[in-house]
């Protein structure tokens, strides 16, 4: 049996963070195969994580729910019957349901679920469980362990906050608040296995995908957000645009978010990608890429969720991949923002 580990979590809450870590710290030595699938058309975590020396299968295009169900199930069987790996890490999409990714890995036989964990975004929780509660509210209730991110840098009163919402929405879920960098891969890893064996009672089966049918989607009410801190906005971009009905009036990711994503040759130095991502409009919740630095000889890794910048070096892609997540995104501003023609 092949044990699989899902860290889920909602856009730029640093589960690549969190999955580095672990195969630092914890997996040394393993024969461990990621299955990412990223909402857009362009993976760019993969180049980030090739780094630590580990397999990878991507899986664009989409929100792994509906859309991907076959090419999910079909995935899961290939990396088993390709790799044999002791281990397979699945990270779905920011903006994929928790409920609906271990419904279909309930469906592949050969493997054990081993842990199913859901890490938070400390700084935002509030406003993700205000503005996008079917995918933020789904990955926090399912889980068996929540792994509060960036908590080094929430005060207390927030915590308080974050706990409390996780809490109403999930009363039994182990929750981890430490700064991880105060604890190793292994009390993290621990805590996630510990919290829960074998799927959750209540996860219900899968149902049949319907056709596609656009007439009964309503975008509008989906497109306005609450801040209650003025530096916390929303931010994501998509280049497809095709939309699944999904059963029971509920939302699709592609209801809701568009994501962009381009390649471009431009060169960035950090302060020019800074003061780019500082002028992404409100509604964008994620962007994250990596290009060519100025200086000829490295690469620029870029994170953004809103108030918060991350940019950093790394190796060298095939080219400048640059990917924008967001409602109602507008791309031909997007490419001017980064100037890609």
């Amino acid at each position: 049996m092949t044990k699989v580990n899902v860290i889920s979590g909602f856009l730029g809450a640093g589960k690549t963070t969190l999955i580095s870590k672990l195969i630092k710290e914890e997996f040394a030595g393993q024969q461990v195969v990621l299955v990412e699938n990223e909402f857009g058309e362009i993976g760019i975590d993969g180049s980030f994580l090739k780094d630590a020396g580990i397999e990878i299968k991507e899986i664009n295009s989409g929100c792994i729910c509906c859309t991907l169900r076959g090419d999910f199930q079909k995935a899961l069987r290939k990396v088993i019957d390709t790799y044999h790996p002791e281990r397979i890490i699945i990270e779905p999409s920011g903006v994929g349901k928790l409920s609906d990714i271990l419904k279909i890995i309930r469906t592949v036989d050969g493997v054990e679920l081993d842990s199913y964990s859901t890490v938070v975004d400390a700084a935002r929780c509030k406003m993700y469980h205000k503005n996008f509660k079917d995918f933020f509210d789904d990955q926090i209730a399912t889980a068996s362990c929540v792994i509060l991110s960036k908590t080094q840098k929430t005060n207390d009163e927030k915590l308080q906050e974050d706990i409390a919402i996780i809490r109403e929405l999930n009363p039994t879920a182990r929750i981890i608040t430490t700064a991880w960098d105060e604890l190793t891969g292994a009390s993290i890893f621990d805590a996630m296995t510990g919290a829960g064996t074998g799927f959750p009672k209540d996860l219900g089966e899968l149902e049949p995908e319907e056709d596609d049918d656009d007439d009964d989607h309503d975008h509008e009410e989906h497109h306005h957000h609450d801040h209650d801190d003025h530096d916390e906005h929303d931010h994501d971009h998509c280049e497809h645009h095709h939309h699944h009905h999904h059963h029971d009036g509920e939302l699709d990711a592609d209801d809701v978010f568009d994501s962009i994503g381009f390649e471009t040759v431009n060169k960035y130095s950090a302060d020019q990608l800074k003061a780019i991502l500082a002028k992404l409009p409100e509604n964008i919740v994620r962007a994250k890429g990596i290009v060519p630095g100025t200086d000829n000889s490295s690469w620029l890794f870029f994170d953004f969720v809103p108030g918060d910048v991350d940019v950093r070096k790394g190796s060298a892609a095939y080219t400048g991949l640059i990917t924008i997540i967001g409602t109602s995104v507008d791309e031909a501003a997007m490419k001017e923002l980064f100037g890609v023609k």
